[in-house]
């Protein structure tokens, strides 16, 4: 899964580390724009792999946040 904002802002705070595993539904990054913070979770079950960007760096909507892989689905 491709993290990116759903709008231009800055980053305030980032919630999670690389190699972390999280769950559908977890807060992954926070981002500030015209002064309201917007969270950003993930949509999938799986571990971050990668963390583009630091806290304070202005971002546009096409920046990569960050990369989550999917964790396999278990087959009972």
């Amino acid at each position: 899964d491709i993290i990116k904002p759903p709008m231009p802002g800055s980053i305030v705070k980032i919630l999670v580390e690389s190699g972390m595993q999280v769950t559908e539904g977890d807060a992954l990054i926070i981002v500030e724009a015209m002064k309201m913070e917007t969270t950003i979770y993930s949509s999938i079950n799986g571990t971050v792999l990668e963390i583009n960007v630091s806290h304070g760096e202005q971002v546009n909507t096409d920046k990569v946040l960050m990369i989550v892989e999917k964790k396999p689905d278990l087959i009972i």
